[in-house]
């Protein structure tokens, strides 16, 4: 039997993540030459400064401010510094010299995908990201090969860590979403900045990558609906538990059909009921989970680890042996699968469920009139809670009423009419909350 020769590797950052793929990738050298049918040898680490601190200790020999050199002497150039530039630039330099890339960069691939993945597709070269999506959860092998022969109807994850820890706490332990967030600081799941977190931005970046991945069709970012979970309040959380939810935040991409029969995807994100029997439902703390519905395989769900340094990087060299085993083996790399090429739609194009809200007046004909703006609009009530209570208005005792309405599944773009139309109505005093529901 003919040794191939050490298949090098070039790793491009070395944060939480690049140092643990570096460590793992020197002590587990041999077990994943053996699993890859070739040597892996780390050739070197792209990085800004050589003396900077650093966490895991490794040879400083293999440091080097030399990106460009590094990437031209490799047969695979690993990505984890993160952004857009100067990665797009370093990948797109690996790719067309004609090494694969794999990458853990939601943020350059929802963004520039395309482009990366036709500059491999001209050399025969691969772009591998299995670390882009849910950290050490495997889902974008499943979604890309697993349930290729099958048509996947819709998508439902929790893929942001930080958000689902402080929606947790809140429903779990009662804090405010300022506490639940200054603890999530406190333990490393939040950054200092934490606007891509709790704004959307970053469930919104994997929402754009499961979408095309699920549905063979680039979805560029800026289709991609987005809503964070600043919005949400102690309150709905306690009375989404009250009435058998949990509230979550979701990144949702849909297969979906419009009025004249034409056939499109939605993408988006943002905070729902799910209830509690649901198993998204019973992801807690920092946990991702992607829940799959496909015409045959059914109901797929994938839970784990969605951050951290060492369960990223187990991801990472997931496919780093998947790509060395492509280069003993020999042959072009698989191109991404974007030949549906459907429209994506609108957040009014998608049908779903509201609960609201309302502070109302507690007196005649209220429920009837809300109840006719909705009919108005098309949208039917599924359920109404009430209850009352006092204000004080210019002194005097007010009574009020607070009504939870549950509606039928119906258009987003006639439910969010109705919600306009209920906050400029004469009996409404306040639409204090309006959350979707979703796995019902």
């Amino acid at each position: 039997m003919i040794e191939y020769r050490n298949v090098r590797v070039a790793l491009l950052g070395a944060g939480s993540v690049g140092s643990q793929v570096a460590r793992l990738l020197l002590e587990q050298g041999d077990d994943l030459a053996g699993r890859a049918g070739a040597g892996l040898e780390l050739v070197g680490i792209g990085v800004r400064d050589v003396d900077a601190p650093r966490d895991v200790e490794l040879p400083r020999e293999l440091y080097t401010t030399d990106v460009e050199s590094l990437i031209l002497g490799a047969d695979i150039v690993v990505e984890l510094i993160g952004g857009i530039e100067p990665a797009r630039s370093y990948v797109l330099q690996a790719l067309n010299s004609g090494a694969d890339v794999i990458t853990g960069n939601k943020a350059l691939l929802a963004s520039h995908g395309p482009e990366l993945f036709d500059a491999a597709e001209q050399v025969g070269a691969q772009v591998y990201y299995e670390a882009a999506v849910a950290g050490a959860i495997p889902i974008i092998r499943p979604l890309r090969d697993s349930l290729a022969g099958d048509r996947v109807q819709r998508i439902m994850g929790i893929v942001n860590g930080t958000t689902n820890f402080i929606l947790d706490r809140m429903d779990t332990d009662g804090d405010t979403l300022e506490s639940a967030l200054a603890t999530a600081t406190e333990l490393g799941y939040a950054e200092a900045d934490p606007t891509a977190d709790i704004e959307g931005y970053d469930a919104a970046q994997k929402a754009a990558i499961l979408a095309g991945l699920a549905f063979h069709t680039a979805v560029p970012l800026s289709a991609v609906h987005r809503e964070g979970i600043t919005q949400v309040t102690h309150e709905q959380v306690v009375a989404a538990r009250k009435a058998g939810y949990v509230v979550k935040i979701l990144a949702i991409c849909e297969r979906l059909t419009d009025e004249d029969g034409v056939e499109g995807v939605s993408a988006r994100v943002y905070p729902a009921l799910v209830p509690l029997g649901h198993p998204l439902a019973a992801v807690h703390g920092a946990k991702n989970a992607v829940f799959v519905e496909a015409e045959a395989a059914g109901d797929l769900m994938f839970y784990g680890a969605g951050a951290g340094g060492v369960e990223t990087a187990s991801a990472v060299l997931g496919d780093l042996v998947s790509a060395a085993r492509r280069h003993v083996i020999g042959g072009p790399g698989v191109a991404e699968s974007t030949h549906a090429n459907l429209p994506v739609f609108p957040i009014g194009h998608v049908t779903t469920r509201y609960q609201i809200t309302l502070d109302v007046a507690d007196q005649p004909g209220v429920l009837a009139e809300v109840a006719g703006v909705l009919s108005s609009h098309g949208v039917s009530v599924q359920n109404v809670e009430q209850s009352v209570g006092t204000e004080a208005v210019e002194g005097e005792p007010l009574a009020t009423a607070t009504l939870i309405i549950g509606t039928h599944r119906a258009r987003e773009s006639d439910l969010a009419a109705t919600v306009a139309t209920l906050k400029n109505s004469t009996v409404v005093n306040s639409v204090t909350s309006v959350l979707r529901v979703e796995g019902a």
